[in-house]
């Protein structure tokens, strides 16, 4: 069973319609990025995944539920959510941000303790030297680390990326891309990743969904992507 299922899923608001009858699928263990231009509905998928959002026709499936039928807390606790603005509180140190969903899910303390050391370690960050740092401390960089490092936190199924990196540099996206990479080979989590970068969305994905004025417009693994002949599709790989 597809760990998500979009299930002929529209979304409209003010009367105006974001997505048209979505038929999607994402398989345990699998990349799917999500590539279109600003607008085309990305985002918006993703929102809808982890209940932000619910769609106006249609249905979307988490294991095998309605996103409608989750208890809207178990639900988000589910799901990873990396975002390009990362979204640390401020307030908190990087161990405090890091350890904040398992502590919620009653972890032991020191289960938890144990998790940020290894969670730092595993996204090249020192715990001895990033622990008591608060996220004003630290690079853009290492602010995504971070931010991947909480969505690990309670090893859930499923992780959602919103052009978590788009905002770095070339230097240090590529870095990081690297380290995605590296991380979804040991840890073997099932990934959507919205992106607008064709070179991203080829180097990442397991398979590539390239949506379009909101419908998706084809759905191939990179190397067939890189010989489609749509309209939306060249337009993508003229930019290479």
């Amino acid at each position: 069973m597809p760990l998500v299922e979009f299930c002929n899923v529209s979304y409209e608001i003010s009367g105006k319609r974001i997505l048209s009858e979505i038929n999607l699928s994402v398989e345990a263990g699998e990349t799917l990025v999500l590539l279109g231009r600003s607008g085309s509905g990305k985002s918006t998928l993703l929102r809808l995944t982890n209940g932000m959002q619910f769609p106006t026709k249609g249905q979307v499936l988490v294991e095998g539920r309605s996103t409608r039928e989750w208890d809207p807390i178990k639900l988000k606790r589910r799901i990873g959510y990396v975002i390009q603005e990362v979204g640390l509180f401020p307030h908190f140190t990087v161990a405090r941000n890091i350890g904040l969903v398992p502590r919620l899910e009653g972890w032991v303390e020191a289960d938890v303790e144990r998790r940020v050391d290894v969670l730092l370690d595993i996204v090249g960050m020192p715990p001895s030297d990033f622990r008591p740092r608060y996220p004003r401390q630290l690079s853009g960089g290492q602010r995504q680390r971070v931010g991947v490092a909480r969505a690990l936190a309670a090893d859930p199924p499923l992780l959602l990326f919103d052009e978590p990196f788009g905002a770095l540099d070339p230097v240090t996206r590529v870095e990081l891309q690297k380290q995605f990479l590296e991380l979804q080979r040991d840890f073997k989590k099932t990934s959507i990743f919205v992106t607008h970068d064709v070179r991203e969305a080829i180097r990442l994905g397991s398979r590539i969904a390239l949506l379009a004025a909101g419908t998706i417009e084809m759905v191939s693994t990179p190397i067939e992507f890189q010989r489609a002949q749509t309209g939306e599709a060249r337009a993508f790989l003229g930019c290479l």
